[in-house]
C-alpha cells in the first residue's frame, strides 16, 4: 500500500438530531472532520499509511480531534498545537423539503494562525507517493494562502505528487475578498490530479462550460489539461437531486488520453451526506495509488462516495475488501 501525506484545517462539526432546528436544540452531536481529515482517515481505513498534518488548540477540543484521527488509523505526529481555538462548524440536518444548512464558527483557529514555517513539510512528506490538499486552506484568509503556497513548495521541492480539491466555499472566499479564481489557479497549476467539474473550471478559467452529456464534459476535461500543464487526471461527479432523500449519482475520471463515466446509480435512505465528495476523492486516490486505470478509478470513487450517503459523520472507512465486495455489488448480510 502507498504512503500518503494530508494538509488542513482540522474540524469538529456540531449536528442537530434529525429533525431539530438549530434554534431550539438543546444537545448537539459532536464528530471530527475537515475535507482533507476526511480524506486521509478514508485512506487509512482502506490500508494505506497516511500522516496527517494540522494545528489545534492544547484543549480538550483539540484532544477529541486528535483522538478521532489516531482512531481511524492516521500517522498525527505532523500535527501541531498551538495559539488559537479549534474550528467548528454547525450542520442543521435536513428534513422533509427543507435543506440541511451550515454555520461556519472558525475564525481566528490555531490552524488560521499557523506559522507555516512551523510544520516539519520534509517529516511530512519523507517517502510520500502523494499530498493531498485543499482549496479550504487558502479560502481561510491570507494566512491559509501562505500555509498552502508552503505546503505546495514543499511538495515540489520533495518531487511529491500532488492531488487537489477546489472545494469552492464562497461564504469563506466572500468574508475577506479573496480573488478565488487567481488563488485557485496557482494552486491547480501545481497539481496531478485535480477533483473538479465544469462549474470549478468556469471559475478557473471565466468560460461558460456546459456539461450535460458526456462528450461536453470531455471537453471540461480537455480544457483542464490545455490550461494545467501538470495534471494528469481529473475526476468530477454528477448528482441529480430527485427528493431531499434520493439522489442519483454517476463518476468520471479523466485522463490526457481518454476518461471513463460510469453509470448513475440511485442513493436513497440517506443519513449523511457531508463528506461524500471526500469519499469519492479517497476513491478516486486510492485506485491511482494501487496502479489502476480510470474506469476502476471512477468505479471505487463512486462506490465510496455512494456509501458514505449511508454513513453518520464526516468519514467514511471501509476496508479495502469491502470496497471491493460493495463495488461487486455485495449487499448482503456479512457473516
Amino acid at each position: 500500500m502507498a504512503r500518503v501525506a494530508c494538509f488542513g484545517e482540522a474540524l469538529l462539526r456540531l449536528s442537530t438530531p434529525n429533525g431539530r432546528r438549530l434554534s431550539g436544540v438543546d444537545t448537539l452531536d459532536v464528530v471530527a472532520g475537515g475535507a482533507e481529515a476526511n480524506v486521509a482517515a478514508t485512506l487509512a481505513g482502506l490500508g494505506h499509511g497516511v500522516r496527517y498534518a494540522s494545528c489545534v488548540p492544547g484543549n480538550g477540543l483539540g484532544d477529541r480531534f486528535v483522538g478521532a484521527m489516531r482512531g481511524a488509523g492516521v500517522d498525527v505526529t505532523h500535527l501541531r498545537r498551538g495559539a488559537g481555538r479549534m474550528g467548528v462548524y454547525y450542520l442543521e440536518t435536513g428534513s422533509g423539503v427543507r435543506p440541511a444548512q451550515i454555520t461556519y464558527d472558525r475564525d481566528f483557529s490555531a490552524f488560521v494562525q499557523a506559522d507555516p514555517d512551523a510544520f516539519d513539510w520534509d517529516g511530512l512528506l519523507a517517502g510520500a507517493d502523494l499530498l493531498h490538499l485543499s482549496g479550504i486552506i487558502p479560502a481561510l484568509g491570507p494566512n491559509g494562502v501562505a500555509l498552502i503556497r508552503a505546503a505546495l513548495a514543499a511538495a515540489r521541492g520533495a518531487g511529491v505528487p500532488v492531488s487537489f480539491d477546489p472545494n469552492y466555499r464562497v461564504l469563506l472566499w466572500q468574508a475577506w475578498a479573496g480573488d478565488a479564481a487567481a488563488i485557485l489557479s496557482e494552486c491547480v497549476d501545481q497539481a496531478d490530479i485535480l477533483f473538479a467539474n465544469h462549474r470549478d473550471l468556469a471559475l478557473l478559467t471565466g468560460r461558460d462550460l456546459p456539461a450535460d452529456t458526456p462528450d461536453q464534459r470531455r471537453a471540461v476535461a480537455d480544457l483542464a489539461f490545455a490550461t494545467f500543464p501538470r495534471l494528469r487526471w481529473m475526476a468530477s461527479t454528477q448528482r441529480a437531486m430527485l427528493g431531499h432523500d434520493h439522489h442519483r449519482l454517476s463518476a468520471r475520471v479523466d485522463a490526457r488520453d481518454g476518461g471513463h463515466e460510469t453509470a448513475p446509480v440511485d442513493v436513497t435512505a440517506i443519513v449523511d451526506r457531508v463528506g461524500t465528495g471526500d469519499a469519492f476523492a479517497a476513491g478516486v486516490l486510492h485506485s491511482w495509488l494501487m496502479g489502476a486505470d480510470v474506469a476502476q478509478a471512477a468505479r471505487d470513487g463512486l462506490t465510496l462516495g455512494a456509501v458514505k450517503h449511508g454513513i453518520h459523520g464526516d468519514f467514511c472507512q471501509i476496508s479495502a475488501g469491502e470496497l471491493t465486495n460493495l463495488a461487486n455489488g455485495g449487499g448482503d448480510i456479512r457473516r
